[in-house]
């Protein structure tokens, strides 16, 4: 298990990335658990939706009832003995992880980390939790619960729609080595948590209405359509059409009140302008990994079916339909390190992926990053029992920021404000360090 020691170690060693970052960077590598006590505290909060992926570094049949339904989507670290800015971070369960959410005599929960003697634990920051919204318990016309069809993360600012939860890249010759979709959709399903896996154009538009007239703060303000890859035809449409049609009725029935981000594949021109023509503002044609051998390793359909260098040509293309700075293509860091395929140290890991955000940098292309978690029954976990070393990580986000300022880039659309304390994204750091 990684020491104490490397997370403050990173703290003195760049002082130019705030402790929150790294912070929590190491939170989303390692994940979290939680006190028994400080999961009754959580049952009044926003539960995790699992809107997509688990994102959890266990299994659902390995954690407990309570665990299952009471964890938070998300944790807002604030104060503490270091005085941190309000911080978001993912939750990812891992029971085993150096990390606990407890509950504590200066207020109702605190982080918490153990030492590296023993079980000494240290406590590191007081923890908010996101309210549970109005919206989210009321059912639908087919007693759905708008929380199973229109999720909201990032503190309530993005509404998740995932309009199919498969992926028709299946098995271990076609799936991205990285992804559980297509078994969280089974796990949670055998949990009996309520799990649409194709979602309608109508039961979408009708949980955005109860959405719209509840959330009378106004906290959403973009929602993305997504879901699995679709290779040949979903519901006798093509990958295009079938995402767009969600977008058309949306701004149909809600001109203008979210900001429209479509999540799929690198698609050709044509079917690019459909997705702009029918609502959206933002394309994320998400690239994953930027070394070549790495990307057809380890995302061998996409690698067979489109190719990266095509991805790459694609990906340029969208920005002349949706403009460079609304194509914003992912990168799963981390994976550039996994085992056995990739690369051995950390200059060489940044090297490939610094070279990969230049190159779409200075295109205009905004691409963003994720940090990897390791989920159970991937094909990387049979080989990477953790993530790579705090220093990659912390590192990346240096180079990101350089790279970011370089090329003048505005902030990337859709992501609420950068920077400390502002930050609403939660799957990684890379906009709490934009200034």
């Amino acid at each position: 298990m990684p020491s104490a020691s490397e997370l403050f170690s990173a703290k003195e060693r760049f002082p130019d990335i705030p402790f929150e970052a790294i912070l929590k960077t190491d939170l989303l590598r390692q994940g979290v658990s939680f006190s028994k006590e400080a999961l009754e505290v959580c049952k009044g909060a926003k539960p995790k939706s699992y809107f997509i992926f688990s994102f959890d570094r266990a299994e659902q049949k390995d954690l407990s009832e309570l665990e299952r339904r009471a964890v938070p989507e998300e944790i807002a670290l604030v104060g503490g003995p270091y005085d941190l800015k309000r911080t978001i971070v993912s939750v990812r369960m891992n029971p085993k992880s150096p990390y606990r959410v407890e509950t504590s005599p200066l207020g109702p929960l605190s982080l918490i980390r153990r030492g590296d003697e023993g079980e000494r634990y240290a406590e590191l920051a007081e923890i908010q939790l996101p309210q549970f919204p109005a919206y989210y318990g009321v059912p639908l016309a087919n007693g759905k619960p708008v929380a199973d069809i229109a999720p909201t993360i990032e503190w309530g600012y993005l509404i998740y729609l995932t309009a199919f939860r498969l992926c028709q890249y299946f098995g271990a010759e076609e799936e991205c080595q990285f992804c559980d979709i297509n078994h969280n959709y089974r796990q949670q399903k055998n949990t009996g948590r309520p799990y649409t896996g194709m979602k309608s154009v109508e039961e979408i538009l009708e949980a955005l209405a109860i959405i719209e007239e509840r959330d009378t703060e106004g906290l959403s303000r973009a929602y993305t359509v997504t879901g699995g890859s679709v290779t040949s035809q979903l519901g006798g449409l093509k990958e295009a059409e079938f995402y767009a049609q969600y977008a058309r009725a949306i701004e149909k029935r809600f001109p203008g009140r979210w900001i429209g981000k479509a999540v799929v594949q690198a698609l050709p021109e044509d079917e690019v302008q459909i997705l702009k023509d029918s609502g959206y503002a933002i394309y994320h044609p998400n690239y994953e990994v930027w070394d070549k051998r790495l990307f057809e390793t380890l995302c061998p359909g996409k690698s067979r079916t489109i190719g990266r260098d095509e991805w790459i040509r694609r990906i340029l293309n969208a920005a002349k339909i949706f403009g460079a700075e609304n194509v914003i293509p992912n990168f799963v860091a981390g994976i550039e390190m996994s085992r056995p395929h990739g690369f051995t140290t950390v200059d060489e890991a940044i090297a490939s992926t610094s070279e990969g955000l230049d190159y779409f940098m200075s295109h205009g292309v905004l691409p963003r990053f994720t940090v990897w978690c390791v989920e159970p029954n991937t094909e990387l976990s049979k080989s990477n029992d953790g993530p790579p070393p705090l220093d990659y990580y912390v590192r990346l986000l240096r180079a990101y920021r350089e790279i970011f300022r370089k090329h003048r880039l505005p902030v990337p659309p859709g992501y609420g404000e950068p920077g400390l304390g502002k930050a609403v994204f939660s799957v990684s750091a890379f906009m709490d360090v934009l200034p």
